[in-house]
């Protein structure tokens, strides 16, 4: 079995003795949560028919993803911001990553890393002058790919690749694309069937090496109304 297979019902097994260790410390364990709000997320785009609905399949990769990495900024009361949040986590995953899970499904999803890169549209770089001239300026990452194939730079790669589909998710979330639309439906398409590997790959790390972690301070931890009551008189 490897991350790429592994379903949530078999992730949420594997974690579940550490679930219950860090329950017994904190019934709502920080690192439980971001688990189980990151897997709820995750099963929600594995119940979406293959092919089908991806604009919400990559919104539910994302917020799957955002679970574990978000970090909330305790002196200015807001969570961190999105893009330095996501890549220290990438950093982090790779360093945990002692059985070379990350590298696996990069090696094994080459084709789709490739297409990514390739895809001019997926490119900042394109959009701040759209030509065929920035077309082809912006696929100059996919022949530096290649190099950083053979060189071993997987931190490279890694944040090349989710920095395309972190572009995608913008578009999506601000309003710049539309919805099922058939413009962006083979970006969609690829980014979607890389990013579901990946989040089983970082699941899977944070199962095997990520309980003794500390992720940093959770943004809205959960409440209910009776502890916010009990709090305000406590």
């Amino acid at each position: 079995m490897t991350a790429t297979t592994m379903t949530v019902r078999e992730l949420r097994r594997m974690w579940k003795p550490h679930k219950e260790r860090l329950a017994a410390l904190h019934p709502e364990h920080p690192t439980n949560v971001r688990f189980h709000r990151a897997c709820s997320w995750l099963q929600r785009s594995e119940e979406t028919p293959i092919g089908s609905d991806l604009d919400i399949t990559l919104m539910s990769q994302w917020i799957a993803m955002n679970a574990l990495y978000g970090q909330w900024d305790s002196l200015r009361q807001e969570p961190v911001g999105d893009l330095k949040s996501w890549k220290d986590f990438l950093d982090r995953m790779l360093k945990l990553d002692q059985q070379e899970i990350i590298i696996n499904t990069l090696n094994e999803q080459k084709s789709l890393v490739m297409s990514i890169l390739e895809d001019p549209f997926l490119s900042r770089y394109f959009w701040k002058e759209p030509c065929p001239q920035q077309a082809n300026r912006s696929r100059k990452t996919l022949h530096e790919a290649r190099t950083w194939y053979l060189m071993g730079n997987w931190a490279l790669i890694l944040d090349r690749v989710v920095e395309r589909i972190y572009f995608l998710r913008c578009q999506i979330v601000h309003g710049a694309a539309t919805y099922d639309s058939q413009l962006n439906r083979s970006a969609i398409q690829l980014c979607t069937e890389l990013f579901d590997p990946l989040i089983r790959s970082f699941l899977l790390i944070w199962a095997q090496r990520g309980v003794e972690e500390d992720w940093g301070g959770m943004c809205y931890p959960p409440q209910s109304l009776e502890e916010t009551r009990s709090n305000s008189t406590a």
